[in-house]
């Protein structure tokens, strides 16, 4: 399971729990607090009726008309009360009334009771004693809302307890009430999982982002990549970052090494040779113009490896560098135009004509040096590559984040073998009957390209030619 799904998982279990156990514990709760909540009404009716009975008592005896004509007035009475999504349509208070020896002298229900002993409900044994007096009465053992309250008030006269006044109310009315509650319990905990569901879903994603973005670097770094070390969100992040980076400093430490002996090895091999057998030969008898000719190939095998010796060393030190040291504002289209300007001796010799195109404000954050650098490489190809009387075009434009030159010949074009290869170090391709460059060129732009933030590119065009591009972001960051 991966770290984002378990992230994801736990969050979405622990809320989900978190707002079940809530649920459960509100609707637990619901109900006994809904019964204290009634019965607490149903003390105040009691006593307010109870007094109502005193104020009838002379000589010591209870009298319930007054009782009887307000109930059943107040039985006729049409209520049509809108209590939120119910509407209540008459009383449903059950009201009777004991004397001293609990013997029914009262019933609300159309005197269905009167006669009977109820000294032994609890409501009225209690109330008999001058406490106070409650019970809760199933009319349907298996429906908790048949439940029935009643609860008594003692009905004094002078100093004594002379009967008792019992209110019941039944709960089946708040049934309605707990229902509409105990969905709007349900609505708010699956509002609750559902918003836990995308909030973890988006913290998982928001924790694992940064380990994602390592991922893709090191497979870039596995690939023989230089990427950029994604921005750290944390410390943690950042420590792991840096030991990748520090790691993919000693693997490519190595195996730079390894690469440029072999490398350097196979390229010193053959101007080597050329030098060891002209001097060999030199030291025999042989014409003055031989022998002119023998010291010239000496002459240009050393310029050779002289040539490759500085480029390995630029390309070596430009490598080693994480960032850029030196950065300035460089106008693209100006230094587009320095390069055609000190190219220009070399055109005219070969006939060759140049185009300069630009488009938008090309201008970017970087190092001159290098930038330069890299395009006076793309037009030296570009110029050996380009036959007499053919075309080089330089277009220089931007974008918002973006600048980019591009460098187009009208030579043969780079064969297809060739175009994966071209950026390997070393890879050259002979121009003509001339031997090829120290392969180093290509390489030493990528690396411009990469410190700049950008890439580097070298196609065919379908007219023929190659095309040369180099894109480089507008405002480079450290690595």
């Amino acid at each position: 399971m991966s770290i984002r799904l378990r992230i994801f998982a736990c969050f979405i279990g622990l809320t989900g729990a978190g707002g079940l156990a809530l649920s459960y514990l509100a609707a637990r709760d619901l109900w006994p607090l809904t019964l204290q909540t009634a019965e607490e009404s149903l003390v105040d009716t009691s006593a307010i009726l109870a007094s109502l009975v005193e104020a009838q008592i002379a000589g010591g005896a209870v009298e319930t008309d007054l009782l009887r004509r307000a109930m059943k007035i107040a039985g006729r009475r049409r209520l049509d009360a809108a209590i939120f999504e119910i509407t209540k349509r008459k009383v449903d208070l059950r009201v009777y009334v004991t004397d001293a020896r609990g013997i029914v002298l009262y019933d609300s229900e159309d005197g269905r009771d009167e006669g009977r002993d109820y000294s032994q409900w609890n409501d009225v044994y209690r109330a008999l004693q001058g406490r106070y007096g409650a019970r809760a009465t199933l009319s349907f053992p298996e429906d908790s809302y048949s439940t029935v309250l009643h609860v008594a008030t003692p009905i004094h006269a002078g100093d004594g307890v002379v009967g008792t006044l019992s209110v019941g109310k039944p709960v089946s009315g708040i049934k309605h009430f707990m229902a509409n509650a105990r969905n709007r319990i349900l609505a708010a905990t699956a509002a609750l999982v559902l918003a836990a569901f995308f909030v973890s879903l988006a913290l998982a994603g928001w924790i694992t982002r940064p380990i994602r973005r390592l991922a893709v670097y090191a497979r870039a770094v596995g690939q023989g990549g230089r990427p950029r070390r994604p921005p750290s969100e944390s410390r943690e992040i950042a420590v792991l970052g840096s030991a990748f980076e520090s790691m993919r400093d000693a693997l490519e430490g190595k195996q730079y090494v390894e690469n440029y002996v072999r490398s350097l090895t196979h390229e010193i091999k053959a101007p080597l040779t050329a030098i060891r057998a002209a001097s060999e030969l030199l030291e025999e008898e042989m014409t003055p113009e031989d022998r002119r000719r023998f010291i010239r190939n000496i002459r240009l095998e050393t310029e050779r490896l002289h040539r490759l010796a500085e480029r390995l060393l630029e390309l070596s030190a430009l490598e080693s560098r994480k960032h850029l040291e030196n950065s300035s504002s460089i106008d693209l289209a100006v230094l587009a135009h320095e390069v055609a300007e000190s190219i220009a001796p070399n055109l005219r010799r070969q006939r060759l004509r140049l185009e300069i195109d630009v488009a938008g404000s090309p201008v970017i954050t970087g190092d001159r040096f290098l930038v330069r650098q890299a395009l006076m490489n793309l037009m030296q190809n570009a110029f050996n590559a380009t036959p007499s009387d053919g075309l080089i075009r330089i277009n220089v434009s931007c974008a918002a984040d973006y600048a980019t030159l591009v460098v187009e010949d009208t030579g043969p074009g780079v064969p297809a073998y060739a175009l994966p290869r071209v950026f390997e170090k070393f890879y050259s391709l002979p121009v003509g009957d001339q031997p090829g460059s120290t392969g180093l060129g290509l390489p030493f732009v990528r690396e411009v390209a990469h410190l700049h933030g950008g890439e580097a590119r070298l196609e065919n065009l379908a007219a023929g030619g190659a095309r040369a591009t180099l894109h480089l972001a507008r405002a480079t960051r450290n690595m």
